[in-house]
């Protein structure tokens, strides 16, 4: 039996990612009165690596950005170039953000269409979320959701 192998014309695809990660150390380093400036950023930045900013949210140690992201980009390198840049950007115009930085790693969870309006809302209602939990809590229970084994002795370092 021969198979032939034609050349696609064009690539159709819905690739949506809940992204999360927190600031260094979780520390409340995004200033409340700049968070909205930060996520303008982070939309902005998004765009530039070629994707497409669904909703961006977060509190004073973390965020969360729903983004839709072409096949041909790895979620790891839009994470960190998008960490790249907005570190730079948050040094260079925030006061007093000399010792910003992101943690190390990052949370990435696939998102079907179904559930977009949801983690939506979800992103837009951070401050109710966290008037009872915390981060870590927050992210435990991301992780026991999607099914993501992890070691607990290496999970806040």
């Amino acid at each position: 039996m021969s198979y032939f192998l034609t050349p696609m014309t064009h690539t159709y695809y819905q690739n949506l990612y809940h992204l999360i990660w927190s600031t260094a150390e979780r520390r409340p380093l995004l200033p409340p009165q700049s968070k909205h400036r930060i996520f303008e950023y982070l939309a902005g930045a998004t765009k530039t690596a070629e994707c497409l900013p669904v909703q961006i949210g977060g509190m004073s140690d973390h965020v969360h950005l729903l983004l839709a992201i072409p096949p041909k980009h790895a979620v790891s390198n839009i994470v960190r170039d998008i960490k790249i840049c907005s570190t730079k950007w948050i040094k260079g115009v925030l006061p007093d953000s000399q010792s910003f930085a992101w943690q190390e790693g990052f949370g990435s969870f696939s998102v079907s269409t179904s559930q977009k309006d949801v983690v939506m809302q979800y992103i837009m209602n951070q401050e109710e979320h966290h008037k009872t939990r915390t981060f870590q809590e927050e992210f435990v229970t991301f992780l026991k959701i999607h099914g993501v084994q992890y070691d607990e002795a290496f999970l806040w370092r």
